[in-house]
């Protein structure tokens, strides 16, 4: 089985959602992608850059499902993010202080060819189109995945990239960016959640998978996507199909949102 190697944030995240207090959270999508991917079964590990300030958050034991042989830590504050959502759940606004994240593109370089399988966060501070490049050059596989407060500028800066990935991850407004940036019969495999609606399976632009999710009442959602994205890709890595593999992660992702998260006291 192939070690997935996850390139992409680890950070200290405050959520704010309408009328309740503020949550001070560890998270970041190469976080929450490497350890779902572990405790799915697969040897995972995020490629990350952090400052000391959260060196000992690390050694969480909710952690321990996965490696943490790829994380740097560097003498600078490690990344922060403050998310707001509405009253639906959806991500308002995010205010950035990428830190020492800032480091991340060489550091992705240096460690990504010691993994067999690498999914990469295209978010900021991250410069994805060296890291696409020497992956497509040594013919390795990957998956991408987006963001929507960086989406447009990313897809179409990877487009040429995104028919060699694996899987790309969306969600129904950075699906829409994707087909008018490329043309998605070039795309082997996409999946798109829509918030509570079915998750979709897209093979070469045809819908061949739809898996419902289940209704909870959502405590936290940072991170639920990430979750889904790690969780089917240990499906897949597993061997399992992807009518399986989806169904999985849509479970995996209800699970997320009915929990608080990891908190950074």
């Amino acid at each position: 089985m192939l070690k997935l190697g996850v390139i992409g944030n680890i950070s200290r995240d405050t959520t704010e959602y309408a009328g309740s207090p503020h949550r001070h959270l560890l998270g970041g999508a190469a976080l929450y992608i490497a350890l779902a991917a572990a405790r799915a079964g697969v040897a995972a590990a995020p490629i990350a850059v952090i400052g000391a300030d959260l060196a000992e958050a690390l050694r969480l034991p909710t952690l321990k499902a996965m490696s943490l042989d790829s994380v740097a830590i560097v003498d600078r504050p490690s990344c922060r993010f403050h998310l707001r959502y509405d009253q639906r759940h959806i991500l308002a606004s995010l205010d950035a202080d990428y830190g020492a994240a800032e480091l991340l593109t060489q550091h992705a370089l240096d460690q990504a060819p010691h993994y067999g399988f690498v999914h990469v966060c295209c978010r900021l501070p991250l410069d994805p189109v060296p890291v696409l490049t020497a992956l497509i050059d040594r013919h390795q596989p990957f998956s991408v995945d987006f963001i929507a407060a960086s989406a447009p500028g990313m897809i179409a800066a990877t487009a040429a990239f995104l028919p060699y990935a694996e899987f790309i991850f969306t969600n129904v407004s950075e699906y829409e960016l994707l087909k008018r940036a490329v043309d998605a019969t070039n795309l082997r495999v996409v999946t798109v959640t829509d918030g509570p609606r079915p998750v979709v399976l897209y093979r070469y632009g045809v819908p061949v998978v739809r898996t419902p999710i289940v209704q909870t009442k959502a405590i936290e959602v940072t991170g639920a996507g990430d979750t889904l994205t790690g969780t089917f890709l240990a499906s897949m890595l597993r061997g399992e199909g992807r009518s399986l593999a989806l169904r999985y992660a849509a479970q995996a992702a209800t699970a997320r949102v009915a929990t608080i998260g990891i908190s950074l006291r």
